[in-house]
């Protein structure tokens, strides 16, 4: 692709003679932040926690493989990315310990937003009992974490696509809220034009993974269901998670 000097392509008709979409105008053209501004939707894609970066960059940021997937680079070497990766990590103080551990955890699920991560602690400190249980709790009763957790899909990435998709069903009815909260007794299900995806058949017999004791999942209806809600130790993370660090992070 040929390179644009801003400087000189800086007008709206110099980008229309470039056949540049419209949707693609620099904010700096005056029908381009038109354009974005009434555009909603663009706005909104860009507020999405859809991580389009390379997914492994967690895993090699935090030194662990954190998805326990054995194409992990991780498993191959152990420095961090960069240019100065190979250099011997400095020792943690007590608030880097507890960034690390809340980076972990948000990772894991999907990369969330802070502000979405924020707002589960919040929850999680207004319930009665331990804040750390409370907070690992929310995030399994999230449905894109059902669907990974039921074997639907190979990764919490998938998931929240297969979602966002119009893939499931909750209680009979299409939703496409990746972070819609399930409770006790809720029946999800694959809808039936995605039932025969590859994506779907392999994750499925893919032995990498257990469905966990507290989800009820039927590979053969398709359907899963959340029997109760998980402790930390019922939660089948392949790594150690420490939600009291992140607890005693956002209560500093």
């Amino acid at each position: 692709m040929a390179r644009v000097n801003l400087r000189t392509c800086g007008d709206a008709s110099s980008w229309r003679r470039l056949s540049v979409p419209q949707g693609h105008w620099p904010f700096g053209t005056e029908e381009g932040a038109l354009h974005d501004a009434r555009a909603n939707t663009n706005v909104g894609v860009l507020l999405m926690t859809k991580r389009i970066r390379a997914k492994h960059k967690i895993d090699r940021r935090l030194g662990e493989n954190i998805w326990g997937r054995p194409k992990s680079p991780v498993n191959r070497r152990e420095s961090r990315p960069g240019q100065h990766g190979e250099r011997r990590g400095m020792k943690l103080s007590d608030y880097g310990q507890q960034l690390r551990a809340k980076q972990k955890l948000k990772g894991y699920y999907g990369n969330l937003t802070e502000r979405q991560f924020h707002r589960i602690y919040t929850e999680a400190v207004r319930a009665k009992g331990s804040t750390s249980e409370h907070v690992i709790g929310l995030l399994e009763r999230r449905l894109d974490a059902l669907i990974y957790r039921a074997k639907f899909v190979p990764t919490v990435f998938a998931a929240r696509q297969f979602v966002s998709h119009g893939h499931v069903k909750v209680n009979g009815r299409r939703v496409t809220i990746p972070s819609f909260r399930c409770r006790i007794g809720d029946v999800v299900e694959v809808r039936e034009k995605a039932r025969q995806l590859t994506l779907v058949l392999e994750a499925i017999k893919s032995p990498e993974r257990d469905v966990p004791d507290y989800i009820d999942a039927d590979h053969n209806k398709m359907t899963a269901k959340l029997s109760r809600i998980p402790a930390l130790t019922d939660v089948p993370y392949p790594v150690h998670m420490e939600p009291n660090l992140v607890v005693e992070f956002y209560s500093r």
